[in-house]
């Protein structure tokens, strides 16, 4: 639409491969550049850059990944979750269980079937306060990277533990092959949950395809579909132009939480630049622009955000969407689940180093 209240924003892609070095010479080349937006990707690059984020005054964004202490804007100025941590996925997973199993946890049992690495680990402190607060039993079940071979544990979940739900964390194509394995040992999935990045189209298309897959809840930090303005406008833009709209906007899930990290990024440099005048941002004064984002949603496409300097991630808004009739449906609206434990486990966690 010709720029941001008259400037136009010039965005640089680089492939880190999912590699640190190359992510931290990025950064570096970026800096030199006079970035004043740093969007992260990968939790191993986030905690490298960190520090470097803070040093040098540049806004960095790693929404729903990275450290979930990191929503604490004091103790971490300059990076911003701005979606839904890895600890608010797993509170609002326990929240979705405890209503499906009748608004009572206490004597439940539920299965935590995670990715065995730092990421997987990441949620467990708030799963331990949860099941302390609630008084229901889980146990871990961890699958070696790269995630492909859980029968041994699939099955310990299904004839041994009997949960009367599972929640999944699980990354690749490790999330379809926990669908496969959970049916195939006769596992309802309408009793399973998976956290954010277990349920893009992509996932249910591996597992066998909608039908296979029908009753599988997934968490979306962003609108899941087509049917949102943005999108349409999106849509409509390439078909005045006469193209094809990217084979990437098939995929809603992991388009539109693309277009969630973009849309932030353009509201806090618009924040900036009506602060400040209309003259050009710094990367000070866009950190400051984040933090005045507020009842910002994008017809839907985004929760309620509301980052404040105390809050970088926004309120750690989540919503259910389900495998049902061949596509993926919203269960009820935007929610935040057992808010007060994350706030005590952030105090705990803090404290600690």
């Amino acid at each position: 639409k010709g720029g941001v209240e008259g400037y136009k924003l010039r965005v640089v892609e680089i492939d880190n491969e999912y590699k640190v070095p190359p992510a931290v010479e990025g950064y570096e080349r970026q800096k030199k550049e006079g970035a004043v937006i740093i969007g992260l990707f990968g939790t191993p690059h986030t905690q490298a850059l960190t520090a470097r984020l803070a040093e040098d005054k540049i806004a960095g964004t790693s929404p729903g990944f990275g450290s979930a202490a990191s929503r604490d804007g004091q103790r971490y100025p300059y990076l911003f979750p701005i979606a839904a941590s890895y600890w608010s996925q797993m509170a609002g997973a326990i929240q979705f269980a405890k209503t499906q199993l009748g608004g009572n946890l206490k004597g439940k049992k539920i299965a935590y079937l995670m990715y065995d690495n730092p990421a997987g680990k990441e949620p467990l402190p708030v799963l331990e306060a949860i099941a302390k607060q609630e008084g229901f039993d889980f146990r871990v079940f961890a699958v070696p990277p790269p995630g492909v071979e859980m029968g041994a544990q699939v099955l310990d979940i299904t004839q041994r533990y009997r949960p009367d739900f599972v929640v999944t964390h699980l990354f690749g194509r490790a999330p379809s092959v926990s669908v496969k394995e959970l049916k195939r040992n006769g596992y309802s999935l309408r009793k399973v949950v998976a956290m954010a990045w277990g349920g893009a189209e992509a996932d249910i298309e591996a597992a066998g395809g909608y039908a296979a897959a029908e009753g599988y809840n997934t968490i979306q930090f962003a609108g899941a579909g087509t049917d949102f303005p943005v999108i349409r406008e999106i849509l409509n833009m390439y078909s005045a132009g006469g193209k094809e709209p990217p084979k990437d906007m098939r995929s809603s899930v992991m388009y539109n939480r693309g277009v969630l990290t973009a849309a932030i990024h353009v509201e806090a440099v618009r924040n900036a630049i009506k602060a400040n005048g209309g003259k050009a941002p710094t990367s000070e004064q866009v950190k400051a622009g984040f933090e005045s984002i507020s009842g910002f949603s994008l017809g839907g496409l985004v929760p309620p955000l509301k980052i404040t300097p105390q809050d970088h991630e926004g309120g750690g808004w989540v919503k259910i969407y389900q495998v049902k009739g061949g596509s993926l449906q919203p269960v009820g609206d935007w929610f935040q689940g057992f808010p007060a434990v994350l706030d005590q486990v952030l105090k705990t966690e803090l404290s600690k180093g």
